[in-house]
């Protein structure tokens, strides 16, 4: 079954606002498509698409720990309405540590995308597949970042990524509490990607909000060691006074939504680190996947406003 929403254009067409591309959220739960002649998914996608017709880059987006796939649909929606395909499935609803599994399910469905995504999308919408992104949200992030390392023995893609986004990634507990597969050698520059990569931390990810519970991105497992294994081409940026779940949406609703707001230290409001990480994402993939660095060099060179602070900015070019 799919279930559409819709979204229409601002008019500003900066990378930090809504862009010029009307948009569909296709919800797809694969056990309603048993009877159907299209390829069901092997797990339930929540997808955001242009509206207007044309052959649109693909991001495969991977939720955070206990998350659900909505809570981002703000965020996949703004990145959209730039001209791209989002696709964010739900990998579970109850896992413990391990991520094995979590990686599998992402290799299987983007092993889908070639003859399952085009039949769920409107006529005039095309995917195009040679220009893939794995993007992924805490241990979202971490499970991105081990498919494309090949962390999982005989787990493999039929498609090429061009790009990898880790958003706040986190590989455990802490130092020496790394989770399986654990990703971090803590060897500098030693991932070997064939690809683009762009980190975004949070500044307040690695403080605790409550003294009972571990920082919600700790120091020794999060965006600054993945970033410190990165070769070129990578990009590294940390908002300063926003926190590790400050990118979902305004209202994340129900037992989890809630918690989303009491166990991780937080900014003043989820708008502006929103905003920038759509924004920042946009200007990463226009490079590497469609050939226009003008907004990543403009970020890189300050020529632009953000809509937070940073704290720090690096670029292995």
């Amino acid at each position: 079954m799919v279930i559409t929403y819709s979204s229409s254009p601002t008019t500003s067409s900066t990378i930090f606002d809504i862009g010029n591309y009307s948009t569909k959220l296709l919800n797809i739960e694969p056990q309603s498509c048993i009877n159907s002649s299209f390829p069901s998914p092997p797990k339930p996608l929540l997808i955001s698409t242009p509206s207007q017709g044309g052959n649109f880059p693909v991001i495969l987006f991977l939720h955070g720990y206990l998350l659900f796939n909505y809570f981002y649909s703000q965020l996949i929606q703004h990145i959209s309405s730039h001209g791209f395909i989002v696709v964010a499935p739900q990998l579970y609803l109850v896992e413990g540590t391990d991520t094995t599994t979590d990686i599998k399910s992402t290799a299987e469905i983007t092993n889908w995308l070639p003859d399952g995504l085009h039949r769920y999308l409107p006529s005039h919408v095309g995917p195009n597949l040679k220009k893939l992104a794995l993007a992924g949200h805490s241990r979202g992030g971490k499970a991105a970042f081990a498919l494309t390392l090949g962390k999982v023995t005989n787990v493999t893609t039929d498609l090429k990524f061009s790009a990898l986004i880790g958003i706040d990634p986190v590989d455990g507990l802490g130092n020496g509490k790394q989770t399986t597969p654990p990703v971090l050698t803590y060897i500098p520059q030693s991932f070997n990607l064939d690809m683009a990569v762009m980190v975004i931390g949070s500044g307040l990810g690695e403080v605790k909000r409550n003294p009972l519970f571990p920082a919600c991105a700790p120091k020794g497992v999060n965006h600054r060691d993945f970033y410190n294994e990165c070769v070129r081409p990578a990009c590294y940026v940390v908002a300063k006074d926003y926190g590790h779940v400050d990118m979902l949406d305004d209202e994340t609703k129900g037992v989890r939504g809630k918690a989303t707001y009491g166990l991780c230290k937080n900014g003043k409001s989820r708008e502006p680190m929103r905003r920038f990480v759509g924004g920042i994402v946009i200007a990463f993939l226009e490079d590497y996947l469609k050939g226009n660095s003008s907004d990543l060099m403009a970020i890189k060179d300050g020529y632009v406003t953000l809509p937070v602070e940073l704290r720090d900015m690096d670029f292995r070019m």
